[in-house]
C-alpha cells in the first residue's frame, strides 16, 4: 500500500468517526451547560448594580436566553450550520471573532509547551533506559516523580518568582512588550522572552508522564529479538538505540501525546490566568465566571476539533513510524 493511500484512508476514517462524535460532545456540553444556575443576563444586571425586571427580560430576549432549552439548542445548531458560533453578551461581538483573535496565542503556548515536554521527555526517558537501575536512573526518576508530584500553578509562581522577581531575566505575565514596535527577528525573540515561562509551566506535568514512559518503552523493546540480532551483526549501540530501540518506543509516547492535548488546553486555563497570557484558557475562565455560554461552548467546540486534529496526526505518525500498522477503511 503507497504513503499517500495509507492517509487517504486514515483521513477518510477519522473523518466518519469525527462528525457524530464532534455533534454528540456539541448536545452534550450544551445540555451540561443548561445545569449552570444563572445566565449572562444575572451578570451583567449584577455588575450594573440595579436592574428592573423589564430590563431583565429585554435581555433575555435579546440574546434568546427566554427561549427553552430545546429552543436554544436549535438555535445554536441552526448557528454553526450557517459556521456560526453565536454572539457573546458579555463582549458585545461574534465569538467566532472573540475566539480567533485569541486562539493564535494558544496553540503557539501550546506547541511550544508540547514540544518541550517531548523533548526533555524522550531525553530523560532515554537517559534512565540507558542506565537502567543505576544511580543516573534513580536521580532522574525522582526529578521526573518531583514534575509529576508539584501543582502547575506553584511551579508558574516560583519560575516567576525565580527568574522575574529575583534575577530579572524574564518578563512575569503578558504576551509581549507594550507599545513596541518591533519587527522580524527582534518581534520574534521577544516573544520568545514573554513564552518561555509559561511554556515551561505548563510541560512539566507532561516531562515527566513522557520520560517514564519512554523509558518503560525502550526497556520491552530492548528484550526484543530484533534488537539482538542487531547487536549480533557488530551494528554500533547509538545506531541500535536510536535506529531501532528508541522509534520503536515512540509509539506509546506519541499516543499519549495526542491524548494531553485537550489536556494542555485545560492546564492553558491556570497557566494563563497566571501569566496573563491572552487565549483561549484564560477566555473560558472570564467565559465561566460571566456564564457567557456561547462563548465557552465555542471554546469547547474548538477544543474538541484539536483533539480530533491531534488523533488523526497521531494516526500518520505512526504509520511513519511503523509501516507494520494497517489503515483499516
Amino acid at each position: 500500500m503507497s504513503s499517500l493511500h495509507r492517509i487517504f484512508l486514515t483521513l477518510r476514517r477519522a473523518a466518519l468517526h469525527a462528525v457524530p462524535t464532534v455533534i454528540g460532545i456539541l448536545i452534550l456540553n450544551f445540555l451540561l451547560l443548561q445545569l449552570t444556575p444563572g445566565d449572562a443576563a444575572d451578570v451583567m444586571a449584577g455588575e450594573a448594580g440595579s436592574a428592573t425586571a423589564e430590563t431583565m427580560a429585554a435581555l433575555r430576549t435579546r440574546f434568546g436566553l427566554d427561549l427553552p432549552w430545546w429552543g436554544q439548542l436549535l438555535s445554536y445548531l441552526n448557528n454553526l450550520a450557517h459556521f456560526s458560533l453565536g454572539f457573546s453578551p458579555r463582549y458585545n461581538m461574534p465569538v467566532l471573532d472573540l475566539i480567533g483573535q485569541r486562539l493564535p496565542g494558544t496553540l503557539l503556548l501550546m506547541g511550544v509547551a508540547l514540544a518541550i515536554a517531548l523533548a526533555l521527555g524522550i531525553l530523560i526517558g532515554t537517559l534512565m533506559a540507558a542506565f537502567a537501575g543505576r544511580l543516573p536512573d534513580r536521580l532522574l526518576s525522582v526529578l521526573a516523580l518531583i514534575f509529576y508530584s508539584v501543582p502547575g500553578f506553584w511551579v508558574g509562581l516560583m519560575l516567576i518568582v525565580l527568574f522575574s522577581v529575583h534575577l530579572g531575566w524574564l518578563p512575569s505575565g503578558g504576551s509581549g512588550t507594550i507599545g513596541s514596535s518591533l519587527t522580524g527577528i527582534a518581534a520574534i525573540l521577544d516573544k520568545l522572552r514573554y513564552m518561555v515561562l509559561p511554556a515551561t509551566s505548563l510541560a512539566m506535568f507532561y516531562v515527566a508522564i513522557y520520560a517514564r514512559l519512554t523509558r518503560a518503552a525502550m526497556l520491552e523493546v530492548q528484550s526484543q529479538d530484533f534488537v539482538r540480532t542487531a547487536a549480533a551483526k557488530g551494528i554500533p549501540p547509538w545506531r541500535i538505540t536510536t535506529r531501532h530501540v528508541l522509534r520503536n518506543a515512540l509509539l506509546p509516547v506519541t499516543t499519549m501525546a495526542g491524548m494531553h492535548l485537550g489536556g494542555l488546553l485545560g492546564g492553558a486555563v491556570v497557566v494563563e490566568t497566571v501569566y496573563s497570557w491572552p487565549g483561549l484558557g484564560r477566555l473560558a475562565f472570564e467565559a465561566v465566571m460571566s456564564r457567557d455560554f456561547s462563548v465557552l461552548l465555542g471554546v469547547l467546540f474548538l477544543s474538541s476539533l484539536l483533539v480530533i486534529a491531534a488523533n488523526i496526526i497521531v494516526d500518520l505518525v505512526h504509520a511513519w513510524l511503523d509501516p507494520r500498522i494497517e489503515v483499516r477503511a
